[in-house]
């Protein structure tokens, strides 16, 4: 990672609290550790949102857009989706600068899907069945078999993805993507291969400030970007043709 990666504020409850590169131990930031490894300048998240200031976001804070009514199902505080057809469900709420985690996995090798940041109504507004969003910014989640699946399906095999949770612009949204990047330079891909395979938990912990958005996988930080545009609007969950579960999606709205 560069070195503007390496130190940042964080504004929370009205307070300035600042995060600097550290060269052992943590350090404790509104509940949560913030720690990096000198050898690798990789800075390291642990934030399960049961932090003060985050909340749940259930069935009540969703609106279905263009699925069916067996895409999407809540179970035992859980969002299960069939995949099929395309499509997402959005939040009720827009959100600007915000804290997001959320746990995921695939039921199915190769699976793909993902939450999009910052979806705006312009890019929701007309979307049919088998249709993805025209703005946003999308934090992916794709099962390692989805390589082999793109390899059967072209003929040849992939380096413009990763399944380690790519960072990318899509439709008329804009990003700097933090290097390394994809060959095009249009999508931020992963530092560290962190992602688990199918059937198994990952987690995301995602912060998004003044149009500067990051991912943590699995406790992380690995991708990112910045100088989006549009820099508000909803969360939404992605269906992909797979299922897929999520849990634990909670949110920190910052100032």
């Amino acid at each position: 990672m560069s070195s503007t990666r390496s130190c940042y504020r964080w504004m929370f409850a009205g307070k300035a609290l600042f995060v600097v590169s550290l060269s052992v131990g943590g350090l404790f930031v509104g509940g949560h550790v913030i720690a990096e490894d000198p050898a690798t300048d990789v800075r390291f998240a642990r934030i399960d949102g049961t932090e003060p200031g985050f909340r749940a976001l259930t069935e009540d804070d969703f609106v279905v857009v263009n699925g069916e009514e067996t895409t999407w199902s809540f179970v035992d505080g859980e969002i299960h989706t069939t995949g099929k057809p395309i499509g997402v469900m959005r939040t009720k709420q827009k959100f600007t600068n915000f804290e997001l985690v959320v746990r995921w996995r695939h039921l199915e090798s190769g699976g793909n899907s993902g939450i999009f940041a910052w979806v705006t109504d312009e890019g929701l507004e007309g979307l049919q069945p088998n249709q993805l969003p025209k703005t946003g910014i999308e934090l992916q989640m794709l099962d390692h078999g989805y390589y082999d699946k793109y390899l059967a399906d072209s003929g040849r095999a992939a380096d413009w993805f990763s399944t380690h949770g790519d960072v990318f612009a899509v439709g008329k949204s804009r990003m700097k993507p933090f290097p390394p990047t994809s060959p095009n330079g249009s999508r931020s891909f992963p530092s560290e291969e962190r992602s688990l395979g199918v059937n198994q938990w990952n987690h995301y912990y995602v912060r998004g400030v003044n149009g500067e958005i990051r991912l943590w996988v699995n406790g992380v930080e690995v991708s990112g970007g910045s100088d989006c545009d549009p820099r508000s609007g909803y969360f939404c969950l992605e269906a992909e043709g797979a299922p897929v579960e999520f849990k634990g999606l909670r949110v920190r709205e910052l100032p």
